[in-house]
């Protein structure tokens, strides 16, 4: 995806972004990106995502699994370090700590996504996952990145 280096990361190249860059089974968890958040705003850079609840999410005794909320988290980081550059740039996860403080269970699950650290060759975040319906965490996922 290629993008003004004087453009700002907005929610538009956001969805261009999730609608061109990402593996179909990425798109298939009916992720939105409900904010950017850029550079000097409250919190830092960073962005928010939303994963609509779905019953193909859910393992056994209706809770989400793991693997959707670790792909969400992920998912999440690649926007927040799109907003600290102000543009997309091509990376790769090098490491995900994925902490489950409680199930997520019949409800859409929020992202909130910041950079903590963006050097030249690496980027550093957290995410914070937490119900639509409850602000208490579901799960806290420390991340780095490297920067193609």
């Amino acid at each position: 995806m290629a993008q003004s280096e004087n453009a700002a990361f907005d929610l538009h190249a956001a969805q261009h972004l999730l609608d061109g860059v990402f593996a179909p089974w990425v798109r298939d968890l009916t992720l939105s990106v409900e904010a950017i958040h850029p550079p000097g705003s409250d919190g830092g850079a960073g962005a928010s995502l939303r994963m609509k609840f779905s019953e193909r999410l859910c393992r056994e005794g209706g809770m989400i699994c793991g693997q959707a909320l670790m792909a969400l988290a992920d998912t999440a980081m690649v926007f927040a370090v799109a907003s600290a550059c102000g543009r997309y740039r091509p990376m790769t996860t090098v490491d995900q700590t994925s902490h489950f403080l409680k199930p997520a269970a019949n409800a859409d699950v929020l992202a909130d996504a910041r950079i903590v650290r963006l050097g030249r060759s690496m980027a550093f975040g957290q995410v914070l996952l937490t119900t639509a319906f409850d602000p208490k965490p579901v799960a806290m996922v420390s991340s780095a990145y490297a920067l193609m």
